[in-house]
């Protein structure tokens, strides 16, 4: 089965916890009417990152998805600044203030296939983290954390490809 490449945006994609963009990264700013904060939604995003994520996923056929509470409006938005098409969605919203965080429903997304996962959240839910680990026995999983404050970087993509290509054989 085709590999996934898990995105989130905040914190992977927008270093939001920096106190200024990073070297390389250009602010976007949206009006969003269904997000909950009604002045809108700011991104420091790097072009860069769109042909990057496609080249990785090229490399290692996998497939791009996003797992964020961005849901939809990821495509609608940062997708586009980054040059990436729609992408399939997980959806996690519902499950921000669930114990198990993400980790359910992307174990339902991404049943039986490898999965590298780019996130900055992997520390907060530590308990539900090893009972997906475990629910996904032997088949590939990567997760990589990203720091907030930096985004990703060649070192993460580096580990993407990596894991993906170990779960090919």
């Amino acid at each position: 089965m085709k590999p996934i490449l898990l995105l989130d945006v905040d914190g992977p994609l927008n270093p939001f916890a920096a106190e200024a963009p990073p070297l390389g990264y250009v602010e976007h700013q949206w009006r969003v009417s269904r997000w909950r904060r009604k002045a809108g939604r700011r991104a420091w995003l790097n072009p860069a990152h769109g042909a990057a994520l496609l080249a990785l996923a090229e490399r290692t056929d996998a497939e791009l998805a996003w797992v964020s509470s961005w849901e939809d409006e990821a495509n609608a938005t940062v997708g586009p600044a980054l040059g990436l098409p729609a992408l399939p969605v997980v959806g996690v919203r519902a499950y921000e203030q669930h114990p198990d965080w993400k980790y359910g429903a992307v174990g339902r997304f991404a049943a039986g296939r490898p999965l590298a996962w780019l996130d900055d959240d992997f520390g907060l839910f530590p308990g539900a983290r090893q009972r997906f680990l475990e629910r996904r026995g032997r088949l590939a999983t990567a997760l990589i954390p990203v720091h907030p404050a930096a985004g990703i970087g060649p070192d993460h993509l580096a580990a993407v490809e990596t894991a993906l290509q170990q779960g090919k054989s």
